[in-house]
């Protein structure tokens, strides 16, 4: 059993408008990401199903060329090697989780 508390999770500054924290187990990782309004991840795919539940704000989503804007308490499945990318339209947290683990982001 693992036991985690956010406050305690690395934060990683991605850029001066997105931060996240991650927390691997053996079969997925969990990411908590704070993203400031205009802030962009840029399109991109992983082989990896991406579940997105947004907490708070609201977040457009570029997903297989469909545009869908994600607001606060929705849930988002992106399937393996979907293309999106993600544009933050306010300050917004949101909860990524990716099954199978992310190994490229393991230190």
């Amino acid at each position: 059993m693992g036991r985690y508390n956010w406050d305690q999770v690395l934060r990683e500054e991605l850029s001066p408008l997105i931060t996240r924290q991650v927390i691997h187990t053996s079969y997925t990782t969990i990411v908590r990401v704070t993203f400031k309004r205009g802030a962009v991840v840029a399109l991109h795919e992983h082989f990896h199903e991406q579940v997105t539940m947004l907490m708070s704000g609201r977040l457009r989503f570029d997903l297989n060329g469909e545009e869908i804007v994600l607001e606060a308490g929705e849930v988002l499945r992106i399937p393996p090697n979907a293309p999106h990318l993600a544009e933050a339209l306010e300050d917004s947290l949101c909860i990524d989780v990716f099954s199978p683990a992310r190994e490229d982001w393991k230190q």
